[in-house]
């Protein structure tokens, strides 16, 4: 990388100040790691904007745990008030929190839009690139791909083995011959 202000190559990525003239090179390692497009910074006091998809997931996940807390006050306090509407509100409370609570998780999950991506504002605009009819266009920066024919193709060697293991037939030889010189 060479510094934008006075040419100096720099040593390695990691600098962060040119060594000749003590230019900040944060802000180009940055450009250089985004492509040449400027991020989109935000106001610390500015409120961060939650999706609909985070959003409902979080709604599912407080309404199953205020169950955990709701559906047995409720049945203690039926236990002792021996009111029938107390049991009624206690039934209908676990169904909403334990059952309406994982199916609105999973609604947010499989059905609301997620976090936007985020937009550079100063980006160039990039047009969508147009059909072609024919031969496709080569890249001038890109070297021409690697022509792959069949006809080279060969099976992969067997590299299990460095040596391959001698018969048994020539073992059983040389013990033929060791023996017919020690009868002679």
């Amino acid at each position: 990388m060479f510094c934008p202000q006075c040419g100096q190559q720099q040593s390695s990525g990691a600098i962060r100040f040119c060594s000749r003239c003590g230019f900040p090179l944060d802000g180009v390692i940055q450009l250089l790691g985004t492509g040449g497009m400027i991020p989109v910074y935000r106001n610390p006091d500015e409120p961060v904007q939650i999706s609909p998809r985070r959003k409902g997931v979080k709604q599912g996940g407080l309404l199953l745990l205020s169950g955990a807390v709701v559906v047995p006050l409720f049945g203690v306090m039926a236990s002792f008030g021996h009111s029938p509407f107390l049991e009624i509100l206690t039934a209908f409370a676990a169904i909403i929190c334990f059952i309406g609570g994982p199916l609105r998780m999973l609604y947010a999950a499989l059905f609301e839009e997620g976090a936007p991506r985020p937009i550079y504002p100063y980006a160039p605009q990039m047009s969508a690139p147009k059909p072609q009819f024919g031969p496709p266009m080569q890249h001038q920066q890109l070297p021409p791909p690697p022509v792959r024919t069949t006809a080279g193709w060969r099976p992969r060697p067997n590299t299990a083995e460095l040596a391959t293991p001698p018969s048994v037939t020539e073992n059983t030889t040389r013990l033929l011959e060791k023996e017919d010189r020690t009868e002679r």
